[in-house]
């Protein structure tokens, strides 16, 4: 009888282990595990077959990883959910979740940011990436605050390609160009072009009609874009970079659980911007040798004194760059762009 006894008691100490440790184990879980699923809409304007969409979807991929599960993202590519134009505000009305933004297809709208593309700053775009993300995360939350800045980051240096080959500024004047950005527009007129407003997924379009003689352009996308069929002379100078913003719906943000919210800061930092920019900037540089290898185009460099000469012309855009943003923000100009090119030092990507 006492054996009996002994094993029932035995049994019952048993079970109520196991339920203590069952108890336990559940309060222990990640938070994640007991998260309502959030869907995530990504809006990229580029084409679909262009490399920085498959890095945006890997970045999603580890959000899912990193959350359990409960985000998932899908990409909607080449403007399905909207104009490239429109994407900042597709962001902030929740159009999309997620959108690759370029400040710079909204011309005044975002005056500190547009430093970034001033000419000559930049000699890469990977650790470019980092420099300027890291410089422009105190100055988001102000300029960009109708939505959640997740990264910042650039395209590898682009710079003139043409119909007709540009060597020294004067060759400028006459010709209609399509800049990158509005401070490349304006330096543009300065040199006595004309702007020629579009997107990038209309440029081979207002090329191939004589709206257009030329572009400012990264190398790798030209082939992408179709812009190789009605271009033909190239010159070899980094230029200028086009500045961009990943941003997010900041409802949709805020409705997300606490363990959500932290999984998305996580993936919202220096480190990630220069990640999921690397494979495109590699894609751009390689741009170079594709198209001296084709045939009836030209990859041409400056000389020394060239360079000067670009360098003189434009440095009139730093002091208008500088009057908008003290008009619109308040901002000292110089502070601004001395903080831009100290991170352009730490993160060796300085011209």
């Amino acid at each position: 009888m006492k054996d009996q006894q002994l094993r029932r008691f035995s049994s019952k100490l048993a079970l109520t282990v196991a339920g203590v440790a069952a108890a336990a184990a559940l309060a222990c879980a990640p938070a994640q595990a007991q998260d309502k699923p959030v869907q995530l809409r990504f809006s990229s304007w580029v084409p679909a077959q262009h490399p920085l969409n498959p890095a945006l979807i890997a970045w999603g991929e580890d959000i899912k990883k990193a959350s359990g599960g409960t985000i998932t993202s899908t990409m909607f590519p080449a403007q399905q959910l909207g104009k490239a134009f429109d994407h900042y505000d597709m962001a902030r009305d929740g159009i999309a979740d997620f959108a690759y933004v370029n400040p710079g297809y909204q011309p005044g709208r975002f005056p500190i940011f547009a430093g970034s593309s001033l000419p000559f700053l930049f000699s890469n775009g990977k650790s470019g990436s980092a420099a300027i993300d890291a410089w422009y995360r105190s100055y988001a939350a102000k300029e960009m605050k109708d939505v959640k800045f997740c990264f910042a980051f650039v395209h590898d240096p682009g710079t003139f390609h043409s119909r007709k080959k540009i060597v020294v500024p004067g060759d400028i004047k006459g010709m209609k160009v399509r800049p990158a950005t509005d401070t490349i527009g304006q330096m543009i007129t300065m040199l006595g072009g004309t702007n020629v407003q579009s997107s990038a997924p209309e440029v081979r379009e207002i090329i191939e009609r004589g709206v257009a003689d030329a572009v400012t352009f990264p190398w790798g996308s030209i082939p992408l874009f179709g812009i190789d069929k009605v271009v033909s002379y190239h010159m070899d100078v980094p230029l200028y970079v086009t500045p961009f913003v990943w941003v997010m719906n900041q409802a949709k943000y805020d409705a997300m659980s606490p363990a959500q919210k932290k999984v998305i800061d996580d993936h919202c930092t220096t480190e990630w911007a220069e990640k999921v920019a690397s494979s495109w900037a590699d894609f751009e540089y390689g741009g170079h040798a594709k198209l001296a290898a084709m045939p009836g185009h030209e990859v041409y460099k400056l000389t020394p004194a060239q360079m000067d000469e670009w360098r003189k012309a434009v440095a009139p855009l730093e002091a208008q760059w500088g009057q908008q943003v003290k008009a619109k923000t308040g901002q000292d100009p110089k502070a601004v762009l001395d903080g831009l090119k100290k991170e352009l030092v730490k993160y060796k990507a300085a011209m």
